[in-house]
């Protein structure tokens, strides 16, 4: 399955630096939830364990993975991660979405 998602070199580094402080086998799982305030919500969690339909991006460490339900939302997308004056945080940069909220993590199609 490749759905063209790519993930930033800012984002790579600092997955890598999160994951240095998990378990071994710690993994990024990025997944998109109905919610948030324009309609879709992209939610980022650790996990240990791949299901065998997930996407998984690995780049120098830094393993993402996406389930195919949120791969198809995703897709063309890239995950980047953002250091501004609102804070550090990961964001998507969706080309799909019609509109987002201020925050990054909340989408509609």
């Amino acid at each position: 399955m490749n759905a063209n998602v790519t993930v930033s070199d800012r984002a790579v580094q600092r997955i890598g630096e999160i994951l240095k402080n998990e378990p071994a086998g710690t993994m990024l799982r990025v997944s998109v939830e109905g919610g948030g305030c324009s309609g879709f919500q992209y939610k980022f969690d650790m996990e240990r364990a791949k299901a065998s339909d997930d996407l998984v991006i690995d780049r120098d460490g830094a393993v993402v993975l996406i389930d195919p339900v949120s791969v198809d939302y995703m897709a063309g997308s890239e995950i980047d991660f953002v250091d501004d004056l609102i804070g550090a945080s990961f964001k998507v940069n969706n080309p799909k979405a019609s509109a987002s909220c201020g925050c990054g993590t909340s989408f509609s199609l």
